[in-house]
């Protein structure tokens, strides 16, 4: 077993699943359906192409900074209509925008498949098309590409033991770990089931740990 890791860190990220009109939400960590959407664009598959082979791959996250969760005024035109599927092209609605604020995440994609995170790790470090975060305007402000990001471990492992992407490393405080599990956890809906073209997404379940912090590891004691 192998896992690929990736850096997820901008001024802005949104990673929404339940967006359907008006309102767009966000998660407070990267979602497997936006995450499997960046590796798309960055080994050019198209939309219309399967991800079948992607999907199975088991996805964590380690947050190393939570973000700011943050709410943008925005106003659209031709917005589905909830409860009969049709949209006005004259009518105009509030839209609010939800997205995080300067968060880091550490993300990792476990797999049997070697030779298929090889060549995502590839497209990482020369994307086909422009990568973003959830949003197409919200661009990474470091490299996604770790060149130490593929390593034989296995998931939880790769995620606890990697060095900290920010400068004041987990001083503050524990870090969330959130592992995609096969049967218990919160229900995520974001599990990619058909093409990207045919939005259309499956349950999976997510299970949160604790990483400690400096401030959690008993200092010794001095004579």
């Amino acid at each position: 077993m192998a896992t690929l890791l990736l850096r997820l860190q901008a001024p802005l990220q949104s990673w929404g699943t339940t967006s359907r009109f008006d309102e767009r939400d966000t998660q407070l960590e990267p979602s497997k359906s936006g995450v499997l959407g960046l590796v798309c664009a960055a080994i050019g598959r198209d939309r219309s192409e399967a991800v079948d082979d992607l999907a199975a791959l088991r996805m964590g996250v380690r947050v190393d900074r939570e973000g700011v969760p943050m709410r943008d005024y925005q106003t659209a035109k031709g917005v589905l209509i909830a409860g009969t599927g049709r949209a006005e092209k004259e009518r105009t609605v509030v839209s609010p925008r939800h997205f995080l604020a300067d968060a880091c995440f550490l993300v990792g994609l476990e797999g049997a498949d070697r030779p298929l995170l090889e060549h995502i790790q590839c497209g990482l470090r020369a994307p086909v098309w422009p990568m973003s975060l959830g949003r197409k305007s919200f661009v990474p402000a470091l490299p996604v590409w770790l060149p130490d990001g593929l390593a034989d471990l296995e998931l939880a492992q790769a995620l606890s033991t990697y060095p900290s992407l920010t400068a004041d490393g987990p001083a503050k405080g524990r870090r969330r770990l959130l592992l995609e599990h096969s049967s218990s956890g919160a229900v995520r809906l974001d599990q990619p089931v058909a093409p990207y073209a045919q939005r259309r997404f499956g349950p999976r379940f997510v299970e949160t740990t604790f990483l400690p912090g400096d401030a959690d590891v008993p200092h010794p004691i001095e004579a």
